[in-house]
């Protein structure tokens, strides 16, 4: 991965650059040492990208790269270190105590020792990189594709990337037959379930009938119960149970109510956390209550157990369900459906030629738009050919080509000689590489790292930008002054764009969920081959690894990880024993992300505070830590903290304003209040999410002109919660605000403060579960210009909609439920000329008034959804 070398170089180069090491280089007595290495890298950047093109016909320039990249990350890893000097110096600044101390570090002879040794790991890397470079004539590389490539393309329409499965193409017969077999009754059958297999190789969109399927009316109608389940290449009878029945309680309210199973329901399941901390005889027994009375549809999707004995102990538990209820197994292999079905096998097979072509024709052109480029249309039609009538392959190239228009680039993709390398039957990697190939080398970097995370994982962007953010994968585009988490933003869009990721959705907080394709998994498995791995007891690992996720632990892992010692990212997938975790901190000083969600540590090792380099740091849903060390405020270039779900966390240490580089925390905690003093570290946050906290009682205490970065916050289940404070106001960044499940929050507090001349930039507003709130808070006019998005829901004591709603002039999105106290929309309503969707439910009276005599408020407004006629 010659990127990874090119991206290490760009940051690098934006190290040297900076105004801060210019200072420090003076300071240090290495300037010259600095100068010669920027110079030097600067030289080797501008023919990387023509090596990585290069490298896979040329083994020496292979060999080249390796050792390249070895080296700069030795420059970047001693550069970093040098960052944090600095950020400790500012701590000391802001705080106090120790600031003589570290600013001795800078400017006078002590400690000599550490100022030598750093002054020598330079020049040692300086002496390093020009041997390296000296080499870099042997292989005749070209300069300036960088300028070629770097570049983001201009955002392309997303419409594309979100699928409709309505629009499918070229599988009506396939939905229709497997509908059929659904609502076969099959009275010579002597069961009461029958498992429907759908099998054919990967890409072919297995998956995709199964959810036209599942989503018919006349499905949703016939079963009184739908549960969908990623089965996996992992089988797991208690992990399947447990997914079974969260699949249910998700469906509860969206499926259920009709038959009136809502109740019964509710008190058998309760709620994900109920289940997850349920054993193995108690989950039978619920599931089994549960399928026993209701005719249940279960998808069972990508499954890959062959092992007949296995299957065997959830089939018992799953065909002891209601009469007449399915099973539906999505599997490339036919093994696997002989073993499961007991209704006839359907095979999914390619789409025809006219169907592939119509399909990359609707991908490839906005609508309309083929008819003026015909020639186009007939390179598109040898690229369709290509695909062998595999839908993942037509719309990942199609994707690729998008907006296009110069024959070159669809006669490149047309006459690429990858299309020449030997290939299995149905293999789809040689178009999903050509799509790998284009894109440039920032997304090419973001797109690989994501191997690390298990198939069929549930990435959320927010995070994913924060990931990427570790490691400096983000990059400003020239003269442009944007944050990180917007340029992160873009490179997942245009990752949606291309269909590399998929079944993508909003959730109620904005943020994008998406998967991976197994197959594109695979992709970036293959890519980033000796770099990343994923560490079984069977792993054997090749010294270059520097990211990794752990899925077992033991002597034969903990042998393996002693082989290594430049990593950067580990993820433990399972919980890890103490004496694992230990030594991954003592001997990995470089990592910049460590994700130990869902361990169960009652405390942190005290060492944690050595990794200088940390960026991001996941203890997320680890219920029996109390507290965290100290030690952790000296994580200075910490930017990502996730303690969401550490229901016994009694505090944050006193000293976690030092972390003065965080930016996106999830916090829970037993404060009755979060003030300055307590948090100082709010003050560089972009994004702030607090939930699940008993004692909460207000916001913000005394940080008034402290959160001016803040974009995203999130208040959930605070049940104490009675003021966000003044504050609130002066949250001028502030983008998006959620608020849900804060029975005493009225937002009141600031009523009959002068709100007139707010400036405000928020955007997005929710707010759910409040049952205190009987108007909304005049502050909100602040955002008269840019508010666009209004959610709110189970707000039972809300009489009306302020009189000033009509002014919001950007407002396109409405939604309103159980408000059932709601009867009325004010007047002006039809100003709001910017309003696309306006949608009520649980809001009867309102509703009905809407649909009579205030139906011309709404009359402009393109889609409009209202409780049905009582």
């Amino acid at each position: 991965m010659a990127e990874i070398g090119y991206g290490i170089a760009v940051k690098v180069l934006e190290l040297l650059g900076s105004v801060t090491y210019e200072e420090l280089s003076s300071a240090w007595g290495v300037r010259s040492d600095l100068t010669k290495l920027e110079r030097t890298v600067k030289a080797i950047k501008a023919v990387l990208l023509d090596a990585e093109e290069k490298q896979a016909s040329d083994h020496r320039l292979s060999i080249w790269l390796g050792e390249l990249k070895d080296v700069l990350q030795d420059a970047e890893n001693v550069l970093d270190e040098f960052q944090y000097r600095i950020l400790q110096k500012e701590v000391m600044k802001r705080y106090g105590s120790t600031s003589k101390k570290v600013s001795n570090f800078f400017s006078s002879p002590n400690p000599l020792a550490v100022r030598f040794e750093m002054a020598h790991k330079i020049k040692n890397i300086r002496k390093r990189v020009d041997e390296i470079a000296a080499d870099k004539d042997k292989f005749n590389l070209a300069r300036g594709l960088e300028d070629r490539k770097l570049n983001m393309q201009e955002m392309r329409d997303m419409t594309h990337s979100f699928v409709d499965p309505r629009n499918v193409i070229g599988r009506d017969d396939a939905k229709k037959n497997i509908i059929h077999l659904l609502m076969d009754q099959n009275e010579n059958s002597s069961r009461n379930v029958d498992i429907v297999p759908i099998t054919g190789i990967g890409g072919l969109g297995k998956t995709t009938i199964a959810k036209l399927v599942y989503s018919d009316e006349q499905v949703v109608g016939h079963f009184q119960l739908r549960m969908w389940v990623c089965a996996s290449d992992k089988f797991n009878v208690t992990r399947l149970i447990k997914e079974i029945l969260k699949s249910a309680i998700d469906k509860i309210d969206e499926n259920f109510g009709a038959h009136g199973l809502q109740n019964n329901l509710r008190e058998l399941l309760r709620d994900k956390k109920f289940i997850d901390n349920l054993g193995v005889d108690e989950l039978q027994f619920r599931l089994r209550e549960l399928l026993k009375d209701n005719k249940f549809l279960l998808v069972l999707d990508d499954f890959w157990n062959e092992d007949r004995n296995k299957w065997m102990e959830l089939e018992d538990l799953l065909l002891g369900g209601y009469n007449g209820s399915k099973i539906i197994v999505t599997t490339r292999n036919n093994s696997v459906a002989t073993i499961m079905g007991t209704a006839p096998t359907y095979h999914l097979d390619g789409l025809s030629q006219e169907d592939c072509l119509s399909l990359f024709v609707k991908l490839a052109f906005k609508e309309g738009e083929e008819k003026h480029y015909p020639n186009l249309l007939e390179i598109g039609n040898d690229i369709a050919k290509k695909c062998k009538g595999v839908p993942l392959a037509v719309r990942t190239l199609a994707s690729l080509l998008y907006s296009k228009v110069d024959e070159r680039e669809w006669k490149f993709v047309r006459d690429n000689e990858i299309w020449h390398l030997k290939q299995n039957e149905g293999d789809i990697l040689p178009a999903l590489r050509l799509s790998y190939n284009q894109l440039p080398f920032h997304l090419k970097q973001c797109f690989a790292y994501c191997s690390l995370f298990p198939k069929d994982y549930e990435f959320t962007s927010c995070l994913l930008v924060q990931f990427w953010m570790a490691h400096g994968l983000l990059q400003s585009p020239d003269n442009e002054n944007q944050d990180l988490e917007d340029i992160g933003d873009l490179y997942i869009k245009e990752l949606m764009s291309r269909s590399l990721f998929q079944d993508v959705y909003q959730d109620a907080m904005f943020f994008y969920i998406f998967k991976m394709h197994d197959l594109v998994h695979d992709l970036a498995i293959s890519i980033t081959k000796g770099e990343c791995s994923v560490v079984t007891k069977m792993s054997t690992l090749a010294a270059e690894v520097c990211h990794m996720s752990i899925l077992e632990s033991g002597q034969e892992v903990t042998t393996q990880l002693e082989k290594l010692s430049i990593i950067q990212t580990i993820i433990f997938i399972t919980n890890p024993p103490a004496s694992l975790l230990e030594a991954c901190i003592a001997r990995f000083k470089y990592l910049r992300v460590l994700d130990l969600s869902k361990s169960s540590f009652k405390v942190l090792p005290s060492s944690i505070g050595n990794l200088k380099h940390l960026r991001y740091l996941d203890l997320s849903r680890n219920l029996i830590i109390r507290q965290l060390p100290d030690s952790i405020c000296k994580l200075h270039s910490l930017q990502t903290l996730l303690l969401a779900g550490c229901s016994n966390l009694e505090r944050l240490p006193k000293g976690i304003r030092d972390i003065i580089s965080l930016r996106f925390l999830i916090v829970k905690t037993k404060h009755t209040c979060l003030s300055e003093k307590a948090v100082g570290c709010f003050g560089s946050l972009r994004s702030l999410l607090i939930g699940d906290c008993e004692n909460l009682k207000c916001l913000f205490e005394g940080m008034v002109g402290r959160l001016t970065y803040l974009r995203t916050l999130i208040v959930s289940k605070c049940p104490s919660l009675t003021s966000l404070s003044l504050s609130i106001k002066h949250l001028t960044a502030l983008e998006n605000l959620t608020i849900l499940d804060c029975k005493e929050l009225s937002l009141m507090e600031m009523e009959g403060e002068d709100n007139q001349d707010l400036n405000l930039s928020l955007q997005n507003l929710i707010i759910g579960g409040l049952p205190k709130l009987e108007v909304l808070p005049q502050w909100l006019q602040g955002s008269a210009n840019t508010l666009q998005v209004i959610l709110i829901g189970e707000c039972e004591n809300l009489k009306a909609l302020s009189e000033w709603l009509p002014r919001l002039k950007s407002l396109h999105t409405l939604r309103i439920f159980e408000c059932p106290n709601l009867s009325s929309l004010p007047e002006g309503m039809e100003a709001l000329t910017a309003l696309r969707e306006l949608e009520i439910a649980g809001c009867p009276d309102l509703s009905r008034k809407c649909r009579e005599e205030d139906s011309h408020k709404i009359a402009h407004v393109p889609e409009i959804k209202l409780d049905k006629d009582s």
